[in-house]
């Protein structure tokens, strides 16, 4: 259902940013973090339905997924965690300060003109 919203969520901001540019969009990137992942799969299936029919049907959907980082409270190194194995990169430590994850944003929308 998440991704859904997020399909319906695009397709408005991408039809309201091509009837700015007078152009056809033609793809469009977004992304997310960790812990607020989407499923590509599902979000790729809900936003060709919704998009059927519209100025958006055939957009090429890129999502990129953003690692979630930490700060060591040892050494202060800024690394990327691994859910595995949740310990900094540089001196081993386990004490680590988690940043803010990405959030979801379109990044970028690519339009065809004529």
């Amino acid at each position: 259902m998440h991704e859904t919203m997020v399909a319906q969520s695009l397709i408005t901001i991408i039809s309201e940013e091509a009837a700015k540019q007078d152009a056809r969009p033609v793809a469009a990137k977004i992304s997310c973090g960790t812990l607020n992942p989407v499923n590509d799969e599902v979000l790729r299936f809900a936003f060709e339905a919704i998009a059927e029919g519209t100025q958006c049907e055939g957009i090429e959907l890129h999502i990129e997924h953003k690692p979630l980082h930490a700060v060591c409270r040892s050494c202060g190194c800024d690394f990327v965690v691994e859910f595995s194995r949740p310990q900094c990169t540089r001196c081993g430590g386990e004490d680590f300060d988690l940043l803010p994850d990405a959030p979801l944003l379109l990044e970028e929308i690519d339009f065809q003109t004529d």
